[in-house]
């Protein structure tokens, strides 16, 4: 691939079937914010800091307006002022956090430290860069303002990345918004959007972290209906390509307490028109991987049936997930509860399921009309996001309230 031509009066041609795609997946799948290794003793050639602005500059914009402006902040007594708001906003909480967290093995432990040593060190970055645009956000639901910076901001993340630079994407100093002005001179009409440290990484190597797959958070024609696989447009929907449903729900309460609803198997008996009890199988008393339990259900086309139920998926204040069937290859469905910790005493309670790909109650309906099976699954993926959602509400009810 040739090196970039960053003359934005010359713009540079390439042959976008020799683009290296290890490379640029490679700084896609790696580039995040930066705290704990930013380099605070090496100096940042600002003719590099330039080349970066100027491919983060190829980004689209809407209406095609050149509103985009950027502030590298270099001088140490500005990044000082800079610094100091910083953590009048967010360093205290950040640093009591961290202090808190310390070797508990929480969830957010090491991004509360590494959040803290921003914070405590932010005035010690080399530069500091805010991408801003030409506007004022009035809420109108107008688009052609932060959707014409947003995403050149992180082009520069990119650039800088694959140059061995960091940043971090931070936003909290926007909330002392006249004193940011005061300190930089911005005037008035102009949106600042983000705060990026930038500095040299520490280290060269950086790997991917663990993410959700996107069949479990790509939603297909509707939201909350997944998909493990698609065929073209044109194919119609088969129960071979694993489709299920997934809710989600905010909850005002500490992560324990939703595990303690979710991880009884009984949870959703009360909400669910489908769901009506369950109770371990013999030997068990309790959940555990590998722990077996009956489910009793009923529906009005089909009746009352029974399932054995096995964990497959367990850990604590995390994640309960259970299947039907021997093996996951067998499983006539598969269902998981996960949470996850947010700011404070918060947390996200998502819920999900796979339909398939072993036999069920299901398979025996499309194999008597095969011609019907795309409307089948459909009403099935909707009969199920109705009874989820039903259930992480009530779930939601009952871990705020206490009881």
């Amino acid at each position: 691939m040739p090196t970039p031509q960053l003359n934005p009066h010359v713009p540079a041609r390439y042959d976008i079937a020799g683009v290296d795609l290890a490379s640029v997946d490679g700084v896609l799948s790696t580039t995040r914010s930066v705290r704990l290794r930013l380099d605070l003793e090496r100096d940042v050639p600002h003719d590099l800091v330039l080349d970066c602005i100027d491919l983060a500059e190829q980004g689209p914009g809407g209406g095609n307006q050149a509103s985009r402006r950027w502030l590298l902040v270099r001088d140490p007594q500005q990044r000082q002022a800079i610094g100091d708001l910083y953590h009048s906003v967010v360093g205290e909480f950040m640093q009591r956090s961290r202090d808190a967290t310390a070797g508990t093995g929480h969830a957010m432990e090491q991004v509360m430290k590494s959040a803290a040593h921003l914070a405590e060190h932010l005035a010690e970055v080399p530069v500091h860069v805010i991408p801003c645009v030409w506007g004022v956000h009035d809420d109108s639901g107008k688009p052609g303002l932060f959707d014409s910076v947003l995403q050149s901001a992180w082009s520069f993340c990119l650039a800088a990345r694959s140059r061995g630079l960091a940043t971090a994407w931070t936003t909290a100093i926007l909330s002392k918004d006249d004193e940011l002005r005061d300190v930089l001179g911005i005037p008035a009409g102009v949106t600042p959007v983000a705060l990026l440290p930038l500095a040299w990484s520490k280290g060269s190597e950086f790997g991917a972290v663990p993410r959700r797959r996107a069949n479990e958070i790509a939603y297909v024609d509707g939201w909350g209906r997944t998909w493990e696989a698609r065929g073209g447009d044109s194919t119609a929907r088969s129960l071979s390509e694993g489709p299920g449903a997934t809710v989600e729900i905010d909850i005002d309460a500490a992560a324990e307490r939703v595990w303690e609803i979710v991880s009884d198997i009984n949870a959703g008996a009360a909400f669910s028109e489908e769901f009506v009890r369950a109770e371990w199988a013999p030997g068990f008393d309790g959940p555990a991987l590998g722990a077996t339990f009956i489910g009793h259900n009923q529906h009005p086309a089909v009746g009352e049936w029974n399932l054995e139920l096995t964990v497959t998926e367990y850990e604590p204040n995390v994640l309960f997930g259970w299947a039907s069937g021997e093996t996951p290859e067998q499983a006539g469905a598969r269902w998981r509860y996960e949470i996850d910790v947010l700011h404070g005493q918060r947390c996200r309670l998502r819920h999900a399921m796979r339909i398939g790909p072993g036999p069920s109650g299901l398979t025996m309906a499309i194999t008597a009309t095969p011609d019907k099976e795309p409307r089948i699954l459909a009403r099935r993926q909707s009969e199920h996001l109705a009874n989820m959602t039903r259930c992480v509400e009530g779930i939601k009810a009952l871990a705020e309230s206490g009881t």
